[in-house]
């Protein structure tokens, strides 16, 4: 037997005989200790969704339509008639243009119980006709002319805030004028026959005071009571004031003999009245597609307050007529003691119906009744019948205020 034999023989011996061993453990106590825990890390609320500029945009858009009401609506009607010589020859007749823009606009803004009601209206037109002319020779021709047959825009705005369901504290502010210059008559266009033109005259209406506006869909209606209100007229072209006559008063009236251009004392542009005015407005649309609305809006002023403080005032213009020509008649007369008319009550009511043939045509009537007697002493009126081409933009349903 080999070594390497020995040694393996004695390996196998050793590694199948049993083994033990004897482990001894010391019992241990350990010391119990209170440990106090401390977070230092501070804990803050993080949104889940990150900042988005196009929803912020369009949350933004959602509140300026909630808040805003935008209307325009924007016309133009005209007629044209053309005949040729031959038809002239044998049955008459005259080439004439008429055209008449409008433009309206009413735009509300509304938070909580505060709110801006703003409304611009505009109306323009031009009429040509031939007028017959006399010559130097003692000949006749005719030439067309231009003559402007409606004039005037207005500016209100109305802020409010409402203390009840259909009531508030409120003020009106309304300015109206013309743009283009106005004449006698169509064969009268010279600088002496200028009757108005911008700012001449020109009006401006202040008022405060309460509110109604009507609940009932069926009958919008708004009524505002203002006790103290400012009404001033100005005349600012001095060709206006120095061309200024009555010719248009009454035939029996005609021999008054204060020139005062719209009302305004002479020497002065402008004239302010003290008082209380009443604004009574309506605007509703009817029949399920809304081919028929009605506007209409009444005004009155009364300046009691200026009449007060008048000297030498009457009531009866007969009486007035007469005191105005005695001291007419004194040499040396005096600014202070002239007779002056008291005032009377100013009435403007305006009513305009539209019809709606399609989307695009409408028909349109207006009329106007106006009465101011420091200007004429009769009542004056004016009707438009018109049917033209007419659009409405509207950003949503009209609110309710």
């Amino acid at each position: 037997m080999n070594k390497l034999s020995i040694v393996l023989l004695t390996a196998a011996t050793v590694l199948t005989l049993p083994a033990a061993a004897q482990i001894s453990i010391d019992r241990v106590r350990p010391r119990s200790e209170r440990v106090d825990f401390a977070d230092s890390i501070r804990t803050q609320q993080v949104e889940r969704d990150a900042f988005s500029l196009a929803k912020y945009r369009a949350e933004r858009a959602a509140i300026r339509k909630e808040r805003n009401y935008l209307e325009v609506t924007a016309s133009v009607q005209g007629t044209l008639t053309s005949f040729n010589e031959p038809w002239i020859d044998v049955s008459g007749g005259d080439n004439s243009i008429a055209t008449i823009g409008s433009f309206y606009l009413n735009h509300i803004f509304k938070k909580e119980k505060f709110s801006i009601d703003t409304k611009v209206s505009a109306k323009f037109g031009y009429n040509r006709m031939k007028v017959e002319s006399t010559n130097d020779d003692g000949s006749t021709s005719s030439t067309g002319v231009w003559f402007k047959n409606q004039d005037e825009f207005w500016i209100e705005t109305t802020p409010s805030f409402s203390f009840s369901k259909n009531w508030s504290y409120g003020a009106v502010l309304k300015f109206r004028s013309q743009l283009a210059n106005g004449y006698k008559s169509r064969t009268e266009q010279e600088e002496i026959h200028r009757k108005s033109t911008f700012m001449s005259p020109g009006y401006l209406d202040v008022s405060g005071g309460i509110t109604y506006t009507c609940p009932a869909p069926r009958f919008p209606i708004k009524i505002n009571l203002s006790p103290v209100a400012l009404s001033a007229v100005f005349v600012e072209s001095a060709s206006i004031r120095h061309n200024f006559d009555y010719n248009f008063m009454p035939h029996e009236e005609a021999n008054y003999s204060q020139t005062a251009p719209y009302g305004v004392p002479n020497g002065k542009t402008s004239k302010y009245e003290g008082g209380s005015s009443i604004q009574i407005d309506f605007d509703r649309k009817f029949g399920k597609k809304e081919v028929l609305r009605y506007r209409t809006s009444f005004f009155s002023f009364y300046g009691w307050i200026t009449d007060i403080g008048q000297k030498n005032k009457y009531t009866d213009f007969g009486l007035y007529k007469q005191k105005h020509a005695e001291w007419d008649a004194l040499e040396n007369k005096q600014a202070d003691d002239e007779p002056v008319l008291a005032i009377h009550p100013t009435v403007r009511w305006e009513n305009t119906i539209d019809i709606k043939a399609t989307k695009y045509l409408t028909t349109s009537i207006y009329f106007q009744l106006y009465y101011n007697r420091a200007q004429c002493y009769d009542v004056q009126t004016q009707t438009i019948l018109s049917v033209g081409l007419s659009y409405t933009f509207q950003n949503k349903p009209k609110p309710k205020q």
